[in-house]
C-alpha cells in the first residue's frame, strides 16, 4: 500500500516504477480512501499501542493506492525493497529511503508474512477484482 504522504507527494509513478524494476507483477491495484473505520479496522493489531489513534488518523487522512503484488518470495523481498520502517535507517535506494518523510510518515506499507498478505489483500479486494 502507497501510503497518503507519498500520494500527496506524487510518488505513485516512481514508487509503482521501482515495485516493477525489481520484477514484481501487479495482479490487483486502486486508488481510494480509508475511511477512519477502515483504518482502525485494518491497523487493529495495533490498537493497544500508544500510536494507533494517530495512524488511524494519518492513513484515513488523504488517498492510498492498494495493490496485490506476485513474484516468488514476495513478501521477503518486498520487505527488502521498501527498507527500514524509520527511512533515516533504510538501506540506500530503497522505497522508504527514496520516498519517505519520518517513521511515521514512512510512504509504503508491505505485509510482513503470506498469511497477511493474505489477508491484507482481501481487506481491499475481494477474488473477482484480482487478475
Amino acid at each position: 500500500m502507497i501510503k497518503p504522504d507519498a500520494v500527496a507527494n506524487n510518488h505513485i509513478g516512481p514508487i509503482l516504477a521501482k515495485i516493477n524494476e525489481a520484477g514484481f507483477r501487479i495482479i490487483a491495484m486502486k486508488y481510494t480512501r480509508l475511511s477512519p473505520e477502515l483504518a482502525a479496522k485494518f491497523y487493529a493489531i495495533h490498537k493497544e499501542r500508544p500510536f494507533y489513534n494517530d495512524l488511524v488518523n494519518y492513513m484515513s487522512g488523504g488517498p492510498i493506492v492498494a495493490a496485490i503484488l506476485e513474484k516468488n518470495n514476495a513478501v521477503e523481498d518486498f520487505r527488502k525493497l521498501i527498507g527500514a520502517t524509520d527511512p533515516a535507517k533504510a538501506e540506500p535506494g530503497t522505497i522508504r529511503n527514496l520516498f519517505a518523510k519520518s517513521i511515521d510518515a514512512n510512504a509504503i506499507h508491505g505485509s510482513d508474512s503470506n498469511e497477511n498478505a493474505e489477508i491484507e489483500g482481501s481487506f481491499f479486494f475481494s477474488q473477482t477484482e484480482r487478475f
